[in-house]
């Protein structure tokens, strides 16, 4: 196991155990971007940990379970599901929030992180859908007839 693939380990043990946001910014560069479907293109350690402490507030007993793994030099690779149950207030780009729906979520995603020299993650991106994950919380308006 190469460097990228602890890191991204790293990453991911510490989305699943809620761990302190300073955790999961210590595995960012201060200059890193992240990339995401719901919040688009976020700048530096400190507004990426902001949004993995919003997520994981939000579904603060998420689980995460690997399809694929992989490492291409200082990259790694994953896929898998996250699933969990919303118990916490889920933040909108808006800055509002919604109360917690009590409903379970199985999102399959991909993400990849891009390390640099120092072993931090400079680049991050989540792709899962976004629509989907709205609908088994519950928060899509109804299909017409």
């Amino acid at each position: 196991m190469g460097q990228a693939r602890e890191v991204m380990d790293r990453l991911t043990a510490a989305v699943t155990t809620h761990a302190d946001p300073r955790t999961i910014g210590e595995l960012y560069a201060p200059d890193a971007v992240a990339y995401t479907p719901d919040e688009g293109e976020i700048r530096g350690r400190d507004n990426i940990a902001e949004y993995w402490r919003q997520m994981t507030d939000a579904i603060p007993e998420g689980s995460y379970e690997t399809v694929h793994s992989y490492e291409i030099g200082n990259t790694a690779i994953d896929e898998g599901y996250f699933s969990g149950r919303n118990t916490g207030p889920i933040q909108l780009p808006s800055g509002d929030t919604l109360p917690p729906t009590q409903k379970e979520v199985r999102i399959r995603g991909v993400d990849l992180a891009t390390i640099d020299d120092s072993g931090r993650i400079v680049d991050y991106r989540l792709y899962f859908d976004e629509m989907e994950f709205l609908g088994q919380l519950g928060l899509l308006p109804e299909e017409p007839l």
